[in-house]
């Protein structure tokens, strides 16, 4: 079945979908990209729409796979013309259950790379994760600004901003993006620059996918091949005097440095080192960008504070970044919660320890603090949609979705550190999807480009990602 400009124009309503619109939709799309359309049933189904994020279940009525930025576009054209909505995922480390699409883009045989070695920049495809980016660079002495995880999508990580283990030195990753290639609601293909659609460029860094699909993007890399860091693992039982020290230590680091501290309580598996599963440890974080007999000066009082389960701070190659944080690499169900701090006192470690510390019954797998300022504070040459850049401090919890427990307990944790509380979360650890999360990850300024933008590009609603835009009061 082919497409005639007269079906691509046809007005409807999204929203409003019947049976017979899913059925024609899911016909035109397999005439027009065939071997690209899976709906239920089909073998590729449930690969290409299970999330990262085993917690989050969709259930779109079709997954397409594109292969162009052309072809997404014809997607959304498509869906639009039969009413239906169309949300976007690569990974689905960040998925969000609340869009609930009726179409679902997978961006992951977009997977054009291209490194300028001489210009110290890439171009990569919306369905490549960090790691064959990272790879590349790292063959020309150079690295991307990326994340704690190299399993995380590209995209996904820059459209939220991108706060990674460098972040103190190297800044926010969406102010390295040099331009994005978009199809906006509307179905047009879009190339964004400071100068070409500067509203696009601003919203869609920070704004996660709330104005457009993203195709592809161009960034700055910076010139590093190696670094001195990884993680210091050491006695659950001493928790309360090593992030006590990290608060001091941490506040005159100079930007060389990027560092965190996290209670860890991981659980007895073959992937878990034998010293730290099943019980309470503290994983120091550090990363140390200039010399590295320097970076072990900063680091050696860090190292008396208490007994070290496991050591794996040493002079590293780029590729090595994953060992700063260790994330886990295998998809697991996972609840996370995001805040973020205008000050850590000793009061605020207190706080957080009654609730999380030894003794308390925390159910968490990881409460984490990040120290930050440093490049990170600094706003970037062009406008974003990237908010809450001077706070001092973020937290994260990360539990077990199946445990009870885990939620009421988020909000425990962010209770006990509401005197502290700056109000904002970062867009990557608390997505905007209604009125309160909206407010929490945006400024009014912000959410008024965020829905400016959405209004233009996308007229008729049909990204789901950006519908929490047109449900919200005035913005003053």
């Amino acid at each position: 079945m082919t497409l005639s400009p007269a079906t691509l124009s046809r007005p409807r309503t999204v929203g409003t979908v019947g049976r017979t619109d899913v059925v024609t939709a899911v016909a035109a799309l397999r005439g027009a990209l065939p071997g690209a359309v899976h709906a239920p049933g089909d073998a590729a189904y449930d690969a290409l729409v299970t999330p990262w994020n085993l917690a989050v279940t969709l259930a779109p009525a079709v997954v397409v796979a594109p292969t162009t930025g052309q072809e997404v576009a014809l997607v959304v054209r498509t869906a639009a013309a039969y009413g239906l909505s169309v949300g976007v995922q690569c990974t689905g480390h960040g998925a969000d259950g609340a869009a609930r699409p009726d179409v679902l883009v997978s961006t992951r045989r977009l997977d054009e790379l291209a490194v300028d070695p001489a210009a110290a920049t890439a171009r990569v495809g919306a369905g490549l994760t960090w790691a064959p980016v990272v790879q590349a660079a790292a063959a020309h002495g150079l690295l991307p600004v990326t994340g704690s995880s190299t399993g995380v999508g590209v995209v996904g990580f820059l459209t939220g901003g991108g706060v990674g283990p460098f972040a103190r030195t190297d800044g926010l990753a969406a102010d390295r993006v040099r331009a994005l290639e978009v199809v906006t609601g509307d179905g047009e293909l879009r190339r964004v620059t400071p100068t070409q659609h500067p509203d696009l460029f601003r919203v869609l860094r920070g704004g996660k996918g709330a104005a457009g699909i993203v195709t592809a993007v161009e960034l700055d890399l910076v010139r590093r091949s190696h670094f001195y860091g990884g993680a210091l693992y050491l006695d659950g039982a001493h928790a309360a005097q090593v992030v006590h020290a990290w608060r001091r230590w941490a506040a005159g680091l100079p930007e060389e440095a990027t560092t965190s501290v996290a209670l860890l309580q991981l659980p007895e598996l073959p992937t878990v080192p034998p010293p730290l599963a099943g019980r309470l440890s503290v994983s120091l974080r550090f990363a140390w960008t200039g010399t590295p007999a320097d970076g072990e000066r900063w680091l050696r009082p860090m190292r008396e504070v208490a007994t070290v389960l496991l050591d794996d701070v040493a002079l590293k190659p780029v590729t090595a970044l994953d060992s700063i944080h260790a994330d886990p690499q295998d998809p697991m169900p996972g609840l996370e919660r995001g805040l973020l701090l205008r000050e850590l006192t000793a009061e605020a470690v207190d706080a957080l320890l009654a609730v999380a510390g030894p003794g308390s019954g925390s159910p968490q797998v990881v409460v984490e603090l990040r120290h930050l300022g440093g490049a990170l504070a600094r706003e970037g040459a062009h406008p974003s949609a990237f908010d809450h850049r001077h706070a001092v401090c973020s937290v994260l919890t990360v539990g077990i979705a199946m445990d009870p427990a885990v939620a009421g307990h988020a909000e425990t944790v962010r209770g006990a550190l509401a005197p502290w509380e700056d109000g904002g979360v970062w867009p990557n650890f608390g997505p905007a999807h209604d009125d309160a999360s909206a407010r929490r990850a945006y400024t009014p300024s912000t959410l008024r480009a965020l829905a400016a933008a959405v209004a233009d590009h996308d007229p008729d609603g049909v990204l789901a990602g950006g519908r929490y835009l047109r449900a919200l009061p005035a913005v003053p």
